[in-house]
């Protein structure tokens, strides 16, 4: 029975055109499997998915360092000419008539006396000392020769004092009375005065390092 089988199997062999050794092929290539199917088919790749493009906002330009350092510069000019000729050349809008130690603000045309004082660089007055009578009204006009602000202050010593002490800590503070002329280089400036109370007052410059030169002067208000 044996030898029958192998004869038949080698019989069918022959018919597909393979010998007995490539049997077992020509089965696999008369009927193919379901797997052999799957391996043939072909696999289909996925497209990669690639990340998605993140739009940036649009960066704003920096502004200019330079832009920046100019903008500072006029910003610090602005703040050092608050107590800078722009300021002082501003005459009050009315006059607040105060009674104050040394006098009041007097009416300019009860003045019957005027007064010149000029300012120097030298840290000087000229005149630097001036006497009045007691209930007279003068019109000072000062004179800046100089090159630089100068101030004209009535006040007491004690008061100039202080207000130059403060002078020191704010240069830039901005300050104006009807007793205080600031005048800008080669202009002139006005007070008028009544010096209704007797003794002796100084008039100063207040400017930062300008009282502590000595421009300082008297003014000395005789009793009637």
């Amino acid at each position: 029975v044996d030898r029958r089988a192998g004869r038949a199997g080698a019989l069918q062999g022959r018919e597909c055109g393979c010998d007995a050794r490539e049997e077992h092929a020509c089965h696999r290539h008369r009927s193919p499997g379901p797997q052999a199917g799957t391996r043939r088919r072909r696999r289909t790749r996925r497209p990669l998915s690639l990340p998605s493009r993140t739009t940036h906002p649009k960066r704003t330009s920096m502004p200019n360092i330079k832009t920046l350092l100019l903008a500072a510069l006029l910003a610090a000019s602005g703040v050092a000419q608050a107590h800078g000729e722009a300021d002082h050349a501003k005459k009050p809008a009315a006059v607040i008539k105060e009674q104050k130690d040394w006098g009041i603000a007097g009416d300019a045309k009860a003045a019957k006396r005027t007064v010149e004082v000029k300012m120097l660089d030298s840290m000087r007055f000229s005149p630097d000392r001036l006497e009045v009578k007691q209930g007279e009204t003068v019109r000072f006009v000062v004179r800046n020769d100089g090159k630089v602000m100068h101030e004209f202050v009535i006040g007491t010593k004690a008061e100039n004092d202080e207000h130059a002490a403060l002078m020191i800590k704010f240069p830039n503070m901005e300050h104006d009375a009807p007793y205080m002329a600031h005048v800008a280089p080669g202009k002139t400036g006005e007070i008028v005065w009544t010096f209704n109370r007797a003794g002796e007052f100084d008039f100063a410059c207040l400017i930062a390092g300008h009282y502590q030169a000595g421009m300082v002067g008297k003014i000395v208000v005789a009793a009637r």
